[in-house]
């Protein structure tokens, strides 16, 4: 009789209800010191002059190094089976739009 090794010391992740409904986002504002990477998520509409942060990350520098490299890792296999992720181009660097820029899509 064979008996299967179950993993020891695995993770259990719980994902409340209300957790899971998401929350719409469409600007980060990312900031560091030595020993943080703090993360805020933003919600721009059209037309109105003040933005709410949704929801702050707090992360380590390491925690944000593997944030990066899963992010880098899920954006290449949605190009491979959803075609490349077009940006406008403006020039060398990374492209930040104006807060002016941002229009209301449904």
């Amino acid at each position: 009789m064979k008996m299967e090794k179950k993993p020891e010391n695995q993770l259990q992740i719980e994902l409340k209800e209300d957790v899971a409904q998401g929350v719409y986002c469409n600007l980060a504002v990312i900031s560091h010191s030595s020993s943080e990477f703090i993360m805020d998520l933003i919600r721009v509409l059209p037309g109105m002059p003040k933005a709410q942060v949704q929801t702050r990350a707090i992360l380590t520098p390491e925690h944000a190094m593997r944030l990066m490299l899963a992010l880098q890792d899920n954006i290449t296999k949605y190009e491979q089976t959803f075609g490349p992720i077009r940006l406008p181009e403006q020039g060398k660097g990374t492209y930040i739009p104006r807060l002016s820029d941002f229009k209301g899509e449904a």
